[in-house]
């Protein structure tokens, strides 16, 4: 019983500077190995290092050096450098102790409705910017509010915004950013100034590619880095997010085209021309062991409906009539996958169009 009550105490013996060391060793062993996506480890830092938006960055340094902005909308494809270009322009502005105090952002994740823009963005706004920077550079006398994925917003919650962004303009700029600008009610644009985000071009993809490789000590072939540039569709952030999950797969080894496929989900060309040939034999049976294969695969029914539509549209060996009905198929079936649809019925149907094209012509 003595031993049993002598337990805790001896436990607790160890002296606390010793517990502290400890502990504060353990948590500093935590943050060394920390891991940190590439996709934020590598996002610009300041105005200067965005990629590819020469008229955007322009713009914004102008506005920089006098300290002053207006309202802003920025849209585009997804992986542009939207939020990225923003939230740096936000740090040179206001420093890093500003920053937080300054800026506010709001995500598509979080709820935007009416009641939120009423309260939580109108109290934000209202508040008075003061405080200087630190290291003695102008800091201007308003705060921004960073409204991502506007698009997704309501028209009650947009159209509650509008009156806001006048009110107090003294105090607040507003940059909302969209993928689809005709998502954003007209009196909102009419507010802003906006800035169109073009998809990178493939040279600016391979270089960051290229940079955030050397950097992490990555081999890669020149052949998978131009095939992860074409797999993203000038979307860097995607690009960026395969080169990490393809060194994760190789473990050090050398990232080649194939490995690029396998974790992009990109359907190979051969099963693609197996299922085009499977199409022109005129059997029904024989597309169909094809069409189950492709599914029993894991492959998606979606991406194969994107390829198909470039080999279609490319290819010397449909006529134009039957590319506008194959083309018309696709979109049919894009729209159905997209409600919700029965992936292996949807590939039937698409194939046995095909077959009946393809059968027609001989």
């Amino acid at each position: 019983m003595q031993a049993f009550l002598k337990g805790p105490s001896s436990i607790s013996s160890k002296p606390p500077a010793a517990k502290e060391r400890s502990a504060a060793g353990s948590s500093g062993e935590g943050k060394k190995l920390k891991p940190v996506p590439w996709v934020e480890k590598y996002r610009p830092k300041n105005v200067d290092e965005v990629a590819f938006q020469d008229e955007v960055v322009a713009v914004l340094k102008k506005s920089l050096e006098g300290a002053d902005l207006p309202n802003l909308l920025f849209y585009g494809p997804p992986g542009t450098g939207k939020t990225s270009t923003i939230l740096a322009a936000a740090r040179e502005l206001f420093g890093p102790e500003l920053f937080r105090q300054r800026v506010l952002e709001l995500n598509a994740s979080d709820e935007r409705g009416i009641q939120v823009i009423r309260e939580k963005v109108k109290a934000f706004a209202q508040l008075t910017a003061s405080g200087s920077r630190a290291d003695g550079k102008v800091c201007p006398p308003f705060k921004i509010v960073i409204l991502d994925e506007a698009d997704s917003m309501t028209s009650a919650a947009q159209a509650a915004l509008r009156r806001t962004m006048e009110k107090e303009s003294k105090t607040t700029r507003f940059c909302l950013i969209c993928n689809y600008i005709s998502r954003i009610i007209e009196p909102l644009t009419s507010r802003c100034s906006k800035f169109r985000f073009k998809p990178l071009s493939d040279k600016i993809q391979q270089q960051r590619l290229l940079d955030v490789s050397e950097k992490e000590n990555v081999k890669i072939t020149s052949e998978a880095v131009s095939y992860l540039v074409k797999v993203s569709d000038g979307d860097l952030r995607k690009a960026i997010t395969y080169l990490q999950s393809a060194t994760r797969l190789m473990g050090g080894k050398e990232i080649t085209e194939k490995t690029v496929t396998e974790i992009a989900g990109v359907i190979p060309r051969e099963t693609i021309d197996g299922l085009l040939s499977a199409c022109s034999s005129g059997s029904f049976e024989k597309l169909e062991t094809v069409a189950k294969n492709l599914i029993n695969e894991g492959y998606a029914v979606a991406q194969l409906v994107n390829q198909l539509h470039d080999i279609v549209v490319e290819s010397e060996d449909f006529s134009d009539k039957q590319k506008s009905i194959i083309v018309e198929k696709l979109a049919e079936v894009d729209k159905c996958l997209a409600d919700g649809a029965d992936e292996y019925l949807q590939l039937i149907s698409l194939c046995a169009l095909v077959m009946q094209q393809l059968t027609r012509n001989t």
